[in-house]
């Protein structure tokens, strides 16, 4: 295959985006271990703020085309390639034992908690502790692969509440349910807070700011060897929706993910323990920018991490169908769901366990059986 090349700089950059997902037999760029592969790719290559290559090439092509490329960009895509195709490696959690660890053979789903006044969607549902406590239950009941906790909304236009207060109300929580055998997170910005929640029995830090608010989280991190989320996120969450600007939101924020997983690798914190989550709905527009990283979310695997996906009752939803109480965006979250696990994301977080779980079921199994021959 051959196509017409544009002069290059030394500053340009390639992506590559697996698009035309299938699971089979047939030839494809395989996703690491999933059983899923991708038809090609869309080979994307960025002068500053402009997409001057942006071409399909099927599977089989990828190798000839990425060796007619400059040096830099041969490299740098090569890497992406072998990225997209290393299997993820499971995740230990320190102090659930090797019977618990986190596979990405399947889809993960994250249960969120939020023990605040003032989140999106269930601001006050579960304050008191107890009411807390039962809810997670309840989520691992339902299929819940892990619990995210958090005491501090960080939604569009939330106001940043005071350390001990967040602490205060997470941590009884987290004591309640850490010898229950199940992954425990905690969302958090806040070192201090880590550091509390980590000591009561967290397993995993998820971090809005990707360890940037705080400086001294990524401190907390390394030490801890926790599995970490790192989000992107532009601005903050006071502000965060006033103005979001790119010029063009899913290369920039692969960027931005980039450069967080690197400092994180730089600083001490093993790749196989990092995450990567887009964050939908965080400084983002609500539907161009939206959209568009949840079309491009493929791309993300040539991060070499585990992707998360948090689009659960989000505003884009409401956007597109005019639904306004979050608690009613339940068939569009899933739907979303549904899209990203079709391009091999491996983790979901989500408030409405039961369906989703349901959801992913059914789309596991109709993936299974086209790889079979059910006419044998």
């Amino acid at each position: 295959m051959t196509f017409d090349l544009p002069s290059l700089s030394d500053g340009a950059k390639g992506y590559l985006l697996p698009v035309g997902s299938f699971m089979g037999s047939a030839a494809g760029l395989r996703l690491g271990n999933s059983g899923l592969k991708f038809a090609g790719v869309r080979l994307i290559i960025r002068e500053e703020q402009t997409r001057v290559v942006n071409h399909y090439i099927p599977a089989g092509d990828i190798d000839s085309v990425l060796g007619m490329l400059p040096a830099p960009l041969q490299k740098s895509l090569c890497a992406q390639k072998s990225a997209i195709e290393t299997p993820r490696q499971p995740i230990e959690c320190a102090g659930l034992g090797l019977g618990r660890m986190l596979a990405f053979t399947r889809p993960l789903i994250m249960g969120v908690l939020n023990v605040t006044p003032d989140s999106f969607s269930d601001g006050g549902d579960f304050i008191d502790p107890d009411a807390a406590v039962r809810r997670a239950r309840q989520m691992v009941a339902e299929g819940a692969d892990i619990i995210d906790i958090g005491g501090e909304s960080t939604r569009p236009g939330a106001k940043p509440v005071w350390e001990g207060e967040e602490a205060n109300r997470i941590l009884p929580v987290i004591a309640a349910l850490a010898g229950e055998g199940v992954p425990i997170s905690v969302d958090t910005r806040h070192s201090t807070v880590m550091q509390q929640a980590l000591d009561a029995g967290a397993h995993i830090l998820n971090d809005v700011s990707a360890l940037e608010y705080d400086g001294a989280s990524m401190d907390v991190a390394v030490r801890s060897g926790a599995p970490v989320v790192l989000m992107h996120s532009q601005g903050l969450p006071e502000t965060m929706q006033d103005n979001p600007t790119y010029s063009d939101a899913l290369l920039e924020v692969y960027d931005y993910l980039e450069a967080r997983r690197d400092a994180a690798i730089a600083a001490g914190i093993s790749q196989d323990k990092i995450i990567l989550d887009p964050g939908i709905g965080f400084g983002k527009r609500v539907l161009v920018d939206n959209l568009s990283l949840i079309n491009g979310l493929a791309m993300l695997h040539g991060l070499g991490c585990p992707v998360l996906l948090g689009a659960s009752r989000k505003r884009f939803i409401e956007a597109i169908t005019g639904v306004e109480d979050a608690k009613d965006r339940m068939p569009g979250s899933v739907a979303a769901a549904l899209v990203a696990r079709t391009v091999g994301v491996q983790v979901f977080r989500v408030h409405d366990v039961a369906e989703t779980v349901q959801a992913m079921k059914v789309h596991q199994a109709l993936a299974d059986v086209s790889m079979m021959d059910v006419y044998d």
